[in-house]
C-alpha cells in the first residue's frame, strides 16, 4: 500500500516516519494565516498530482487544507479528533466536521460533540 505522510518536520516525525514518503509541512499552524496559505499551496501541489484514495488527518491545521482540496476533488475525507479533547469541540475538529466523509471520534462523550460521528475508542 503506498501512503504518503504530510506532517511537521520535528523531530519525533523524523524518527518514527524514516523510510516512508514524507512532504513537511508549515508550522506553526494555531491561528496562523500565513502558514494557512503556505500549506494551502502544498495542498494544491500535492493532492491533485497524487490523487489519493483518501485523505486521512488526526487534526492540526495542517487538515483544513488538504480537506478543501481534497473535497473539491471529491476524495473521500476521513478524520480522527484528537485524543485529549473530551468536553469541547477543537477548532479543526469544528472545521473540518462539515468537509469529512467519515468523522471519527476516540471517546463517547466527543460523539456527543459531533452529531454523526463515529466513535472507534482510542487509538493511544
Amino acid at each position: 500500500m503506498k501512503r504518503t505522510w504530510v506532517t511537521f518536520d520535528k523531530p519525533d516525525a523524523r524518527s518514527q516516519l524514516r523510510g516512508e514518503d514524507v512532504r513537511w509541512a508549515f508550522h506553526p499552524t494555531t491561528r496562523n494565516l500565513g502558514n494557512l496559505v503556505r500549506n494551502l499551496f502544498l495542498a494544491v501541489r500535492l493532492v491533485p498530482r497524487m490523487r489519493p484514495d483518501v485523505v486521512v488527518s488526526s487534526g492540526a491545521g495542517v487538515a483544513l487544507p488538504f480537506f478543501v482540496l481534497a473535497r473539491l476533488l471529491r476524495i473521500p475525507t476521513v478524520y480522527v479528533e484528537v485524543f485529549d479533547r473530551i468536553d469541547s469541540r477543537t477548532l479543526t475538529g469544528r472545521l473540518c466536521r462539515p468537509l469529512s466523509t467519515k468523522f471519527l471520534v476516540q471517546w463517547p462523550e466527543q460523539q456527543e460533540l459531533y452529531r454523526g460521528s463515529t466513535l472507534i475508542g482510542p487509538l493511544l
